[in-house]
């Protein structure tokens, strides 16, 4: 007799269970440690397109795809092992295959000892939350790309627009003892939950229906469930909740209430009607879930389809939104007036929309867009009724992408109409045609000359000072070569002035022949020729020069009557070799020096070292053209090794120096590692951080040209002396001259002693006319000087070498560079 009313207590107890499972509106569920369904409720099973008893005694892989079965197993050991809850956003599949999103709360379940017997799960659909997100996401992306191609005005509409809103996940307390568990399901609930009697009368609230309206359970239990909602919406729900039969026992319905605050909020309720064995109501379970700012969410989304359609049909320029076959989906106000002979324009192709054609346009930049994803650009000719083309619209079109999955949706394209505007610049370009076409003819007048075809005198004069300045600003070399055909006038006299002009026009055709495609022949005035060599040294020129000599000198000049060779005199001038301060220099030192040719009889080749009787003058003394020639050879047998990186070859360059001098070993080593940390201080790209650093290795390259007895020297160096020391940046950048891959550093190198009041040295140029790498590394150059010992001083304080850069801001160094090498100290520090 024990063991039957024991049996009917268990009976009893699982339709307790069940039916309280069944009144909850989420999917619930218990297991047991096996991971085996012990009890589902009806919310489950209809989830899972299942009957719930078919769920019992089966596990997650009975039931689901693999992937899933083994993530859910996974959870369910989580929680057992830690005893801890755990709440996921995970997918679940129906008998269909048809996934939804649900919310999940897992919790351990404990018998009275403390033990773990199983677990519990509760689970939300948020499937409609999570289309309102990327509902949400999508008019934020339309939103973002109608902006781009408006005023800036509208951008900030969309930043204000977008917010995301976190719903709140709230932990309940811990299970209570083993013969609550199946109360803690709803105690651990974050809606409210109420039972009441058939009459009204409140027999259970959970804590969140406590905390909700400020209240205890005892305060709660015996009133009424239907004053809390307000007077308008009671009738609602009573008649929603009357109505409820064992075939339908549930209904939802939303209401608003007034908390104990006072304040009004939208609650949505979940009744479910509870039926004892014999079919017998006995009460009703309410589950509320206050929806409130879901309906300022949906509100506000309402606010934003509204605003941006207001905004779509306001715009004077056409939009279009195509879909991945080119079907319109939305057109805006401007589109359907220019259009009006095609309405609707919305579910064509937008090619036979627009242009009556039957097949994409065969340049087409939607169908770029679709195709690569990235936003194109084309001229688009305005059709009318006829197929006629009336104007031209410039047609924009831009990707509509999803931002989540990163899928292209479509295209949208943003039209304007330019029809006038092309017509005025129609008019403006052929005016501009004519005027270029007259501007071509006067310059070459004015430029050329008329004889001989090659540039006149006023050209010279026009470019000579800019190739000068761009020699001397990359440190870079320049030549003229000059050239005068003896004893001319003898030719005019003998053959006549037509014959000689005959001449002058082969000989100008030559010698535009055997120049190089970058050399400037010109023709300075009457017999005597100009020939502008950039990048040519003194060496090449005079090279140049003695070929012209050599070939000229074998040709016949003249006509079918009359034949003579040319005898040629040759002047060369070239910069750096030469002392040379402006452009003409090098023209009038030509001049000068074609006279001295013509002087010693002419038909030769001279420089200023031909003329002076003087070899080109040495770089240092001592030892210093030996260190140069045995350095050279160091530097081919480098550049020979395939293997070898540039980097590797400048810290070869960079021992060397250590090796004659070991303050500027160290010294290098330093002046490096601040040049590097002012370049990425001012944002510096990578490629030139790299340049300012391979020039700051070798900065001080030409001192292996430097006698030691002056790098080494205890006392102050004489003027003599001083002016040998400033030599160095030169025969550093003829040294790194033949290498390619370093000439890049060669300016660097060059101007590292240029002030920025303009009174350094080789070159003496000033403020931004220096190169910026160059500044950079002056100033680290002088900080590491002056903070170490030097064979005539001891090293200054880190403190007097700040104030004597400090004094030199504006003066010696660049004022804004000085700025962020204190702060790097500063940090430093």
């Amino acid at each position: 007799m024990e063991n039957k009313i024991k049996t009917s207590n268990q009976i009893t107890a699982e339709f307790q269970q069940k039916a309280i499972l069944d009144s909850i509106p989420d999917i619930a569920w218990l297991k047991d440690k096996e991971s085996r369904f012990i009890a589902v409720n009806d919310a489950f099973g209809k989830a899972c397109g299942v009957k719930p008893e078919d769920l019992v005694g089966k596990t997650d892989l009975d039931i689901w795809p693999k992937d899933l079965a083994e993530r859910y197993r996974a959870d369910d050991c989580e929680v057992i092992l830690t005893k801890k809850r755990k709440s996921v956003e995970e997918p679940l599949a129906d008998k269909s295959g048809r996934i939804q999103w649900i919310e999940t709360i897992k919790t351990p379940m404990l018998n009275s000892r403390g033990e773990i017997i199983g677990t519990t799960g509760i689970a939300r659909d948020i499937t409609k939350r999570k289309l309102l997100e990327e509902r949400l996401k999508e008019t934020h992306a339309e939103l973002e790309i109608r902006v781009k191609v408006r005023t800036a005005e509208l951008t900030k509409v969309n930043e204000d627009l977008h917010k995301e809103i976190m719903e709140r996940k709230r932990i309940e307390n811990l299970l209570k003892e083993s013969e609550s568990r199946y109360r803690s399901i709803i105690e651990d609930q974050t809606e409210m939950i109420c039972r009441f009697l058939p009459n009204g009368a409140i027999v259970f609230v959970n804590d969140a229906y406590c905390r909700y309206f400020k209240k205890t359970g005892d305060e709660l239990i015996g009133k009424l469930f239907k004053p809390v909602i307000l007077e308008e919406d009671r009738r609602k729900v009573e008649e929603s909740i009357n109505g409820l039969t064992k075939d339908y026992p549930v209904t939802t319905q939303e209401s608003r209430i007034i908390d104990s605050r006072g304040k009004l909020h939208w609650i949505q309720w979940t009744a479910r009607a509870i039926f004892a064995e014999e079919d017998k109501l006995t009460g009703y379970q309410v589950v509320g879930r206050d929806i409130t700012e879901q309906r300022i969410f949906a509100n506000a989304l309402e606010i934003q389809e509204q605003f941006l359609s207001s905004i779509f049909s306001s715009i004077q320029d056409g939009i279009c939104v195509v879909d991945n076959d080119m079907n319109i989906v939305r057109v805006n106000n401007a589109m359907e007036k220019w259009y009006k002979f095609n309405m609707p324009l919305v579910g064509k192709k937008c090619y036979a929309a627009y242009h009556n054609a039957n097949t994409p346009c065969k340049i087409c930049p939607t169908m770029q867009t679709l195709k690569s994803g990235k936003p194109a650009f084309e001229l688009s000719p305005k059709h009318d009724s006829n197929g006629r083309i009336v104007g031209w619209f410039d047609l924009f079109s831009f990707p509509l992408v999803d931002e989540k999955t990163g899928e292209l949706k479509g295209a949208i394209e943003y039209v304007r109409d330019i029809t006038a505007r092309k017509q005025a610049e129609e008019g403006v370009e052929n005016l501009n045609k004519e005027l270029l076409a007259s501007n071509r003819k006067l310059k070459q007048i004015a430029l050329m000359d008329s004889l001989t075809g090659l540039y006149n005198q006023r050209y010279l004069e026009k470019v000579m000072e800019a190739e000068f300045h761009r020699a001397k600003r990359y440190a870079n070399s320049l030549s003229v070569v000059m050239v005068d055909i003896d004893y001319f006038k003898s030719i005019n006299e003998v053959y006549g002035f037509d014959f000689g002009d005959l001449v002058l026009k082969q000989f100008a055709v030559q010698l535009k022949k055997l120049v190089r495609k970058y050399d400037i022949a010109i023709r300075f005035g009457g017999e005597e020729f100009v020939i502008l060599s950039p990048s040519s040294g003194r060496p090449e020129a005079m090279g140049l020069a003695q070929r012209l000599l050599d070939t000229l000198s074998l040709y016949h000049f003249g006509d079918k009557r009359h034949k003579v060779r040319l005898k040629l005199s040759f002047a060369v001038v070239s910069y750096p070799e030469d002392s040379i301060t402006k452009g003409m220099d090098l023209i009038n030192g030509a001049g000068r020096i074609l006279n001295k040719v013509k002087e010693f009889g002419g038909n030769k080749v001279y420089s200023s070292l031909d003329i002076n009787k003087t070899k080109y003058p040495e770089l240092s003394k001592g030892n210093g053209n030996k260190n140069i020639r045995i350095l050279k050879d160091e530097i081919d047998k480098l550049t020979r090794k395939a293997n070898q990186s540039p980097i590797e070859a400048i810290f070869a360059f960079a021992k060397t120096i250590e090796l004659k001098d070991h303050y500027t070993g160290e010294h290098v080593e330093n002046t490096v590692k601040y040049a590097m940390e002012i370049g990425k201080a001012m944002g510096l790209q990578k490629d030139e951080i790299e340049l300012v650093k391979q020039a700051a290795m070798l900065h001080d390259l030409g001192k292996v040209g430097i006698s030691e007895n002056i790098l080494l020297k205890k006392s102050k160096l004489t003027k003599k002396e001083f002016t040998e020391i400033k030599k160095h940046p030169q025969i550093g950048a003829d040294i790194i001259r033949p290498i390619q891959y370093l000439r890049g550093i060669i300016p660097y190198i060059f101007y590292h002693h240029e002030r920025w009041d303009g009174k350094g040295y080789p070159s003496g140029i000033r403020g931004e006319e220096i190169p910026l790498g160059a500044r950079i590394i002056a100033l680290a150059d002088v900080y590491q000087a002056l903070t170490s010992d030097r064979p005539y001083r001891k090293a200054f304080t880190k403190k007097k070498a700040i104030d004597i850069i400090k004094s030199g801001a504006g003066t010696q160094f660049d004022p804004k560079i000085v700025n962020v090498f204190l702060k790097i100290l500063l940090k430093e520090k």
